[in-house]
């Protein structure tokens, strides 16, 4: 059993990591950024904000003091929301050892550099020493994997000794992981799945049935696809886990915060009263311009991303953007 990890995040998916993940190791530190919330999870053993009903295990540690957290730590786990994971992982630098294994289970791109987010993780660490990351992601929702239910996701790393080592510490009962070579694949299918969800959820909330969203699934998955390979990924990656499975999830599921935003942009809501009244992120949101930047500057055609953007930044009616859909050339699959 590895000793120490140290989890950094402790939003819904970096509880339900350090629940799901307790067994297997001696000691678990949970780092939240909120010094409210540690004090109370540390006296209630719940996460109050982000994870209610889910006892913590007694080997996590709760903490809002980065170095304590990291202190001796073997593997760390980053789960901080994309939009603060350049800021964390600078703040983390100090504390760091070239002895450690970093997973990042961060979904997203980070705006104006297009990095996903293993590499923004890199480009902070190897500023003092060369690090070995992984990519954990997969078809989930934290309070499923809270609960026991069974989950299976990707590991994925170019150094298949730091995935297979990942996988062999972190695969329990009801956590299965699979070992990937490519983490551009499992990123992009990651990030891209927030923004077609966004696009089911609409589909929901205009009153389209199952058609429509079958059809925007599969569509959309063509366009993660052609975004992915240009990065640098497999096409394979984007029909398994990491890919189809998370993109099935996110768009049909109950749980999505993403398609969750999508209903309620359809029944006419402003975009900034929906998120004012969200406690958790829902990352499909900031992905959504990174997305479009990447696809033009790659040259891809990425038609719902295009939309769903239109919709979040321009004002678009959600109807009508399904409508121009719709009423584009028509063309071989």
């Amino acid at each position: 059993m590895t000793s120490s990890i140290a989890i950094i995040g402790a939003g819904s998916w970096g509880t339900a990591l350090a629940i799901v993940l307790a067994p297997r190791f001696e000691r678990i530190r949970l780092w939240a950024y909120e010094t409210d919330l540690v004090e109370r999870m540390a006296s209630t053993r719940i996460n109050d904000v982000f994870l209610s009903g889910f006892e913590l295990p007694a080997n996590v540690e709760p903490t809002a003091d980065l170095a304590f957290a990291l202190d001796r730590a073997e593997i760390v786990l980053g789960v901080m929301p994309s939009r603060f994971a350049r800021r964390v992982y600078g703040a983390m630098l100090p504390h760091l050892s070239s002895k450690m294994r970093f997973v990042s289970a961060t979904k997203g791109l980070e705006n104006g550099t297009l990095l996903r987010m293993s590499e923004v993780a890199r480009e902070v660490i190897d500023k003092r020493f060369q690090s070995r990351i992984a990519v954990l992601s997969g078809p989930t929702f934290a309070k499923e994997v809270a609960r026991g239910e069974p989950t299976a996701v990707v590991i994925s790393s170019e150094d298949q000794e730091l995935a297979a080592s990942i996988q062999r510490e972190f695969s329990g009962p009801t956590f299965r992981l699979y070992t990937n070579d490519d983490p551009a694949g499992v990123e992009i299918g990651a990030a891209l799945k927030n923004v077609i969800a966004i696009g089911a959820g609409i589909c929901q909330g205009l009153g389209l049935g199952n058609n429509s969203i079958a059809a925007l699934i599969t569509r959309g998955l063509a366009e993660i696809t052609r975004l992915a390979v240009a990065m640098g990924g497999q096409s394979r990656t984007l029909s398994g886990l990491a890919g189809l499975g998370d993109l099935v999830l996110t768009c049909t599921g109950e749980l999505s915060r993403n398609r969750s935003v999508g209903i309620e942009l359809a029944k006419g809501r402003k975009l900034s009263e929906i998120v004012s009244g969200m406690t958790m992120i829902a990352e499909g949101i900031e992905t959504t311009t990174a997305a479009v930047d990447l696809a033009r500057k790659s040259n891809i055609d990425m038609p719902i991303t295009e939309q769903m953007d239109s919709i979040l930044r321009g004002g678009r009616s959600p109807r009508e953007a399904i409508r121009e859909l719709m009423d584009r050339a028509l063309k071989n699959e």
